[in-house]
């Protein structure tokens, strides 16, 4: 097989590492194998997503290259030179690499590593995404973050169980939490290793776990890494697998849980003021809204309420609230001069309460109250 069937083959692979909160097919270049986008700050930034291999020794009832008949592989220097090919014909802006497990994690590791070294000693120092395979050793993990821009290590799972019933060969405290834990300690003993964080993704639909279950979890792992990103991989069956007759993931479901994060991550929420119903987001109505609804602190005065209560309104987001109280201190608020923030105000309106603009609202908190 030649160089460029077998990047093809390891790029196509590599399309359920999420390196952007969507799945779309039209976060990829179709003309040349392995580019993908990604969104950085309202840009579409192209990376060279692959393998090193497909050959894998782990059993994860969901993945086809746990029974690849024809298991295909790249060397390191094969990895690099592709790589900076499209880097110098400007195809991409950075590298996503990961890896099926040949035979065991750090030897695994080793090639990874050796990969991002070769790149390095090329001159290359733009952005690298490296994937830590569950299992490594300290060692590996903390030459793997000499070297990589940004590392992770697929949580998968809500709960150990979940965990124990997609794969035998991984566990959970130990192979996938325990490295998070090292990736973490390493960071703040060292803010110059992977300086752009560690994140991590979890696959939705698999198992017969709650949004609840996914949401606690979510906000444990921000709470105890500082996990800067979360991606939620909606569950596809996959021909020649033990879960290939499981339906598929509702694309609304994971859209909700995308939301939920981000009200963890950015908001200040907890999962606690989140609503769940038998366990589940409402898919029709966004999370924010939905716990609103459940919440007693509205309707809130823009004049004089705190950050916390400011951000809890819907139609609301970080950077308005905290111009909502630059600008409370040297002006009076209007309608138009929220507009003008940022606010969406046919989402506000019935949550607020400001001078001038009091009766609907005061009348709207008077009626939920009653």
């Amino acid at each position: 097989m030649s160089l460029g069937e077998r990047v093809q083959v390891l790029s196509d692979s590599a399309q359920f590492d999420l390196c952007d909160y969507s799945a779309d097919p039209s976060q990829r270049n179709t003309a040349v194998p392995g580019i993908y986008y990604t969104s950085y700050r309202g840009c579409r930034v192209p990376l060279f997503k692959v393998l090193l291999t497909n050959r894998c020794c782990n059993d994860c009832r969901y993945c086809i290259n746990s029974s690849c008949e024809m298991p295909v592989e790249l060397s390191p220097e094969e990895i690099a030179r592709v790589f900076l090919d499209y880097y110098e014909r400007r195809y991409v802006d950075g590298l996503f690499l990961s890896s099926g497990v040949s035979h065991d994690p750090d030897e695994t590791m080793e090639r990874l590593i050796e990969t991002l070294r070769i790149l390095r000693l090329e001159g290359y120092g733009g952005y690298i995404h490296l994937k830590i395979i569950p299992g490594s050793s300290m060692d590996s993990i903390k030459r793997a973050m000499e070297l990589a821009s940004r590392v992770s290590i697929n949580i998968e799972t809500a709960t150990p169980d979940g965990l124990d019933e997609l794969s035998s060969t991984k566990d959970y405290g130990v192979d996938i939490l325990r490295r998070m834990r090292w990736i973490h300690r390493l960071r703040k003993r060292h803010p110059e290793l992977a300086p752009s964080g560690q994140s991590t993704q979890l696959m939705v639909g698999a198992v017969d776990e709650t949004d609840e279950d996914i949401v606690k979890r979510v906000g444990w792992i921000h709470d105890r890494f500082s996990i800067k990103r979360v991606y939620f991989s909606g569950f596809q069956p996959m021909e020649g697998t033990p879960l290939e007759s499981r339906g598929e993931a509702d694309p609304m479901r994971v859209l909700r849980l995308y939301q939920a994060d981000s009200l963890l991550s950015s908001y200040g929420f907890s999962p606690d003021e989140l609503r769940f119903s038998g366990g589940y987001l409402d898919t029709d109505l966004d999370p924010k809204y939905a716990a609103a609804m459940d919440m007693d602190i509205f309707p809130v005065d823009l004049e004089s309420a705190p950050y916390h209560e400011i951000i809890r309104v819907p139609g609301i987001g970080p950077r308005s609230a905290r111009r909502i109280i630059e600008m409370r201190s040297r002006t009076h608020l209007t309608p138009e001069r929220l507009r003008k923030m940022g606010v969406r105000m046919n989402r506000a309106e019935p949550f607020i309460y400001l001078d001038g603009f009091q009766s609907t609202l005061a009348e709207w908190g008077k009626d939920r109250r009653e």
